[in-house]
Formats: C-alpha cells, sequence, structure tokens
C-alpha cells in the first residue's frame, strides 16, 4: 500500500511547477497537475495494491496545542487570510485556526480532491487528526509492505523493516525518493526507527514549533539514546547522580522534564484513527472513470496528465 501524505505532496508540487501552468479560464492548477503527476509516478514504479491519500481533517488538533500551545503557531494565518484543506478552508477544526497558504494554492486543494475522487484513490481523514495520525493509523493496520510517500521527516519514525514500513522521502523529488529504512535512519542519525520519536523530541522541530531540549542537538540525542535507550532510560540517569550524563546536559534534562514528556507526546504519531475499512484495491479505470477524467481533465487543462494517469493504472 502506498499512503500519500498529500499536503506534502501538493505543497511540493505548487512549488516544483510553474504557475504559468492554467486552466482554460485562468485558474492556476501547478499543484493539481504535478501531484497528479506525482501519482502517475508512484503508481508506475511501484505497482502498489492500493493506494491512500490521508488528508489534515486538522492540520493543528486542539489537543496537540493544550499540550504544547507552540505547536505550529508561527504557520497560523492571519485574520482574514483563506486557510488550506478540508478543515480549515471553513474555519474548523481542533482549534479553528487556518493555516497560511500561498493564495494561488488553496483553491486548487479541492479539485485535487476530485480528481483523486475520481481515480477511486480514498482521500482519508479524521476529525482532530492529523494526516500524520491516519498514516500512522493505516500503516500499522495493514497486513502486508506499506510505502509512505512524504517529504516529513516526522514519519520516520514509522519505518519498520520486519512489517516491511518505508519512507519514500521526497527531500530530493518524487521520482528520486530517498526510500528510508532502518539501515539509512542508522546511517543518518544514529539512531534505531523505534527510537526516532524520543530523538526527534530532544532535537526539537522549528519548523513545527517544538521547541527540543536546551543544549541537545542531534548528535548529543543519539549518543544518549545509544547509552540509555529511550527518553525513560534517559532521565533515569540524568536523575542518578552517578551516570555518566554530563552536568550540563543532566541539568537541562532536570530543568525542562515536564516540557519533555509534554513534546513526547506531541511528537508522537497516533495508530488508532481510522483503520483498513477505508483502503480500495487500486484498479485500472473503468469507462465511466475515463470519461469522468478526461471531462475533468478538460476543464482543468491538464494536458497529458490525463493519458499519463491512465497508462499507469492500466498497467
Amino acid at each position: 500500500m502506498l499512503l500519500l501524505d498529500s499536503a506534502s505532496l501538493y505543497f511540493r508540487a505548487f512549488y516544483g511547477v510553474p504557475d504559468s501552468f492554467k486552466a482554460p479560464d485562468g485558474t492556476v492548477v501547478n499543484a493539481l497537475r504535478g501531484l497528479l503527476d506525482f501519482v502517475s509516478t508512484l503508481v508506475d514504479q511501484h505497482r502498489p495494491d492500493a493506494v491512500v491519500a490521508c488528508w489534515d481533517d486538522d492540520w493543528r488538533p486542539q489537543w496537540r496545542v493544550d499540550l504544547l500551545p507552540s505547536y505550529k503557531t508561527h504557520r497560523v494565518a492571519q485574520a482574514g487570510e483563506d486557510g488550506l484543506g478540508e478543515a480549515s478552508s471553513d474555519g474548523a477544526g481542533g482549534t479553528g485556526a487556518a493555516e497560511e497558504s500561498p493564495e494561488l494554492l488553496t483553491p486548487q486543494v479541492p479539485l485535487i480532491a476530485e480528481a483523486l475522487g475520481i481515480l477511486a484513490i480514498p482521500v482519508v481523514g479524521r476529525e482532530g487528526a492529523e494526516a500524520d495520525d491516519v498514516i500512522g493509523s493505516l500503516a500499522q493496520a495493514w497486513d502486508g509492505p506499506v510505502d509512505i510517500v512524504t517529504g516529513d521527516r516526522d514519519l520516520f519514525q514509522l519505518v519498520d523493516d520486519d512489517a516491511g514500513v518505508r519512507v519514500l522521502y521526497t527531500a530530493r523529488g518524487v521520482s528520486s525518493a530517498d526510500v528510508v529504512d532502518a539501515a539509512w535512519i542508522r546511517a543518518k542519525y544514529g539512531v534505531e526507527p523505534q527510537q526516532y520519536a524520543d530523538f526527534a523530541t530532544m532535537r526539537g522541530d522549528t519548523s513545527d514549533g517544538i521547541p527540543g531540549v536546551p543544549g541537545i542537538g542531534e548528535k548529543t540525542a543519539a549518543l544518549l539514546l545509544d547509552a540509555y535507550g529511550d527518553l525513560d532510560g534517559i532521565l533515569t540517569a540524568a536523575h542518578d547522580p552517578d551516570s555518566a550524563v554530563k552536568p550540563r546536559v543532566r541539568a537541562s534534562l532536570v530543568e525542562n522534564e515536564e516540557l519533555v514528556g509534554v513534546m513526547r507526546q506531541v511528537v508522537r504519531v497516533r495508530d488508532d484513527v481510522c483503520g483498513t475499512d477505508v483502503v480500495r484495491a487500486l484498479a485500472p479505470l473503468a469507462p465511466e472513470q475515463r470519461d469522468a477524467l478526461e471531462a475533468f481533465g478538460t476543464t482543468w487543462g491538464l494536458g497529458g496528465v490525463v493519458e499519463r494517469l491512465t497508462a499507469a493504472l492500466s498497467r
């Protein structure tokens, strides 16, 4: 199964495809074209049994904000700006706050969802949950290999060689994505996949408003996890005056212990928001789907994208 981190991909498409691509009515459709090209490329390369487009029904869930008020604060749109995505576009969702987004991207998001619907690719979100949580839940529940397509490092915590869960990391592009498995994570960060959430908690992530533990960067976090296994072991060692934890690191961990616990909950991806009942088998387009896709492509000026999608699904 391919799990698409939809927002990650349509943002990449928006910034990677020129905004000179427009529909006959003048609407910019670069993100729409790019996202659909990504889907055809991924289906062609990986021949999955199923594809799910995982959606941010709530890009900034209230329960995460309650735990950590700084969570994604800098990405909240100013009053009067348009939101982005299914939850934020109408002000719904846990925080009632819209995510700041490019003006030309916002109108394309519902078109992306409509196109995926024509292809019978489920668009799955859940109230009070981010796409990451939908991905975590489906990766846990699916009985078989899973590839998660994302540009978000947070999802590295889901990598599991035994269960066949990998991340196709799109930092260098979808067609040349890094295949992230346990060996890749070890080589890059010096930690195991099951340690990655604790690693990210200590390191922090400014893009999500997660401060991390003062004085602890990636190298120190990796060394601590190598020595003590996980955050529980690290905090126990920090309280033990006979442990080998360095004084400045010890002091920072002890002084920020409550914050560490909160960040750990925010960083960890949920695995309980949905099950595999939302998954459909990927199949060649039926005649009525072909007609609907061709009409959609004509309306929005998609050109050869329609042919590439049809060909990829037929194989």
